[in-house]
C-alpha cells in the first residue's frame, strides 16, 4: 500500500474509491474496504481509500475535545492489511471544506483519482456545507462516467457498529465490547519515559508510556490486561491508567505498564500496546503495602485472562 499525503499528483490508472474518516477502521469499515478491493481486482483497477486528517470536526467546529480511536499512523497500519493500493490522506482545511460538490467530484475524484467506481454509504454527504448526497453523486456519475455503489442502510445496520459507539465503550472501560466492534484489540502507541520509580519499590517495576498524539482516545482510568510486541516477541502485562491517587493529589494522568517476565531496558522505545481486558477501577489505598497486596491480586487475575490467549 502506497501512502500519499496530498492530492497534488495524478493517478495513471482507473480506480475504485471509497471516502471517509474511517476512525477505528472497525468491522463496518472493513466490510466496505473488502468490497473495494474485490471490485478493484475484478475490474483490474487500483483500490484507493481517500481519508482526511485532521478530523473534519476538529477544523469546522474547532472541536479540539474530540478524541479519536486511531492516530493517523495507527489508521494507516490497519488499512495496509486489506490489500489497498493507495491510501490518500488529504489534509482537511477550512479552504478544502468550501469546495463545491462539483469541484470535489470533477477536480479530485475524476481528474486526480481517475474514479470509475465509488463505494459510499447511503447517508453520505459531501461538498460545501455537506449539501450534496448520494443522489447528487449518481448524477455526477452519469456526467463523468463513474458508477456509484451504495452501502445500504440494512448492510450498515447489520453490522450495528459505529465509531461513536466504540468511543463510548472505550471511555466507559468496556474494552471487550470495543474490541468486538473493532475486530482487533484497541491500541495505544507511545514512547517509554523515565518515571518516579515507585513501581520498583512495590516489586512491580513499570514502563511509563507517553502517547504520541494528544488527540488519541484513552480508556477510562483503571487497571487493564495488555500485550505488546517487543523485539519481535509477544510480552503480556498489566497497565494502570490514572492519577496514582495513593501517592499523588494532582489530576495529571499517567500510563504505567508492568510487563510480566520481562526485565530488558526499554527506555526511549516506541511501543504499541494492545488492551485485552479490564480488571478494575483505579482506587486509592491507605498504604503502599495495601497497594502492593492488590497488585499481586491484579497480576493473578491478569494471568488468568492471558491464559485464554494461549489456550
Amino acid at each position: 500500500m502506497e501512502i500519499k499525503q496530498a492530492l497534488d499528483s495524478h493517478f495513471d490508472k482507473d480506480s475504485v474509491v471509497t471516502i471517509g474518516t474511517f476512525d477505528g477502521v472497525h468491522i463496518g469499515h472493513q466490510k466496505i474496504i473488502k468490497r473495494l478491493v474485490k471490485i478493484a481486482k475484478k475490474n483490474k483497477m487500483q483500490a484507493i481509500v481517500l481519508t482526511f486528517f485532521p478530523h473534519p470536526r476538529m477544523v469546522l467546529q474547532q472541536d479540539s475535545s474530540i478524541k479519536l480511536i486511531n492516530t493517523i499512523d495507527e489508521k494507516s497500519m490497519l488499512l495496509s492489511k486489506f490489500g489497498i493500493d493507495h491510501l490518500v490522506i488529504k489534509e482537511f482545511t477550512t479552504e478544502f471544506s468550501r469546495l463545491s460538490a462539483l469541484e470535489f467530484v470533477r477536480d479530485i475524484l475524476v481528474n486526480r483519482l481517475k474514479t470509475k467506481y465509488i463505494i459510499i454509504g447511503y447517508d453520505h454527504h459531501f461538498g460545501r456545507n455537506r449539501a450534496a448526497n448520494i443522489d447528487d453523486l449518481r448524477e455526477f456519475g452519469d456526467a463523468y462516467d463513474f458508477k456509484v455503489i451504495e452501502i445500504s442502510a440494512q448492510e450498515i445496520n447489520d453490522v450495528a457498529v459505529s465509531s461513536t459507539k466504540i468511543r463510548k465503550a472505550i471511555l466507559e472501560g468496556d474494552i471487550k465490547s470495543a474490541n468486538a466492534y473493532l475486530g482487533y484489540n484497541f491500541m495505544l502507541t507511545g514512547t517509554v519515559v523515565t518515571g518516579k520509580g515507585r513501581g520498583k519499590t512495590l516489586d512491580f517495576p513499570t514502563a511509563n508510556l507517553v502517547l504520541d498524539e494528544d488527540y488519541k482516545l484513552r480508556p477510562k482510568n483503571g487497571v487493564y490486561v495488555i500485550s505488546s510486541i517487543i523485539n519481535d516477541a509477544q510480552v503480556f502485562g498489566m497497565m494502570n491508567i490514572g492519577t496514582n491517587p495513593t501517592f499523588n493529589s494532582s489530576e495529571e494522568q499517567f500510563i504505567e505498564i508492568n510487563f510480566f517476565d520481562f526485565e530488558k531496558d526499554i527506555y526511549d522505545h516506541k511501543l504499541q500496546i494492545e488492551i485485552l481486558d479490564r480488571l478494575r477501577d483505579e482506587q486509592k489505598f491507605d498504604s503502599a503495602e495495601a497497594l502492593k497486596a492488590q497488585l499481586k491480586i491484579d497480576k493473578e487475575m491478569a494471568l488468568m485472562h492471558i491464559s485464554k490467549y494461549h489456550a
